[in-house]
């Protein structure tokens, strides 16, 4: 093997070399891809989907309702046996009141507008009954769009989540490349006007 080429393969192993380093920092600071693998987005996102995940804004702008976060589950939820993260939309954050009584979400007393749950889909709690959480610091109540397929992998099986545990938001649909697009958070606040509704406590 002479000189050239032996530059040559030298200049393709560092090339190689750059490139891989680059796509990791990436991955571990920009962005990474996730596989959808449940149905406890549906109608929002469907399993097999692959989403790209912003991991850059979260560290100067907060987390906001309807942002669809992936996240890693408690270690105390029985779904944690999973190293899998999950993928669900943000319904309170630090300083919210979350009531779910009769099939509905309230947040700070008021009912949630939510247009990304299915039609006559009603919101119920594992095992039936209602309860109430309110968020302190660095917490968000997450769940599915899916609020049939989602109830035990979401923050009604194991509380609030820790904001530390979330990976970034869901920001980018990339396959399949049909429905390539970014994923817009369904800007609906759970406080519109009017009169609030009540809350029931449990």
């Amino acid at each position: 093997m002479n000189r050239r080429t032996l530059g040559c393969l030298f200049e393709l192993l560092e090339t190689f070399l750059v490139i891989l380093v680059v796509l990791l920092i990436t991955q571990l600071f920009v962005a990474q891809p996730y596989q959808v693998q449940s149905h406890t987005m549906d109608n929002t996102l469907a399993p097999g989907q692959f989403v790209l995940v912003d991991k850059i804004s979260p560290r100067f702008d907060d987390f906001h309702r309807s942002d669809i976060v992936v996240f890693n589950l408690p270690s105390a939820s029985a779904a944690a046996k999973s190293v899998t993260p999950e993928i669900e939309r943000v319904i309170g954050v630090a300083g919210d009141t979350v009531d779910i009584h009769g099939g509905h979400v309230y947040v700070n007393a008021t009912q949630a507008t939510e247009i990304y749950v299915a039609e006559n889909q009603t919101t119920d709690m594992p095992g039936g009954g209602s309860k109430v959480w309110k968020l302190t610091s660095g917490q968000l109540f997450v769940m599915g769009d899916n609020r049939k397929d989602s109830a035990s992998h979401d923050s009604r099986a194991f509380g609030p989540i820790d904001s530390s545990s979330v990976v970034g938001r869901a920001w980018l649909r990339y396959w399949p490349f049909g429905k390539f697009g970014l994923i817009p958070p369904a800007q609906q606040p759970p406080a519109p006007s009017g009169s609030p509704v009540p809350s029931i406590a449990p």
